[in-house]
């Protein structure tokens, strides 16, 4: 059997949302089930945005992480280096022949 999307979501929009085939339907009161549709609603409106807001958030700390990481990469590669090649912090040191200093 083959359903075209436009079927599946009327079908899933009266599911929801239409009293008389949604469970829902069990209820008795009329106003009751209203009330249970509203709090349903409130908590999916709740739980989406506290997910887009974590995504977003989510990009701004991997930024902030990378940064912490790549400044303790450099931190890393000045202390080889220092202990390796101490005379390359020298000023000018480029420019010497190694063993003279200031």
């Amino acid at each position: 059997m083959i359903i075209t999307i436009k079927t599946l979501i009327v079908y899933a929009w009266n599911f929801l949302f239409n009293h008389k085939v949604s469970p829902l339907r069990h209820i008795p009161s009329v106003k009751v089930r209203h009330l249970v549709l509203q709090v349903l609603g409130l908590m999916w409106a709740v739980s989406f945005s506290i997910a887009v807001g974590s995504y977003t958030v989510l990009a701004v700390s991997i930024l902030g992480h990378t940064v912490l990481i790549a400044a303790a990469a450099v931190t890393v590669a000045t202390f080889t280096v220092a202990t390796k090649r101490p005379n390359m912090f020298l000023r000018g040191a480029g420019r010497r022949a190694d063993g003279e200093h200031d």
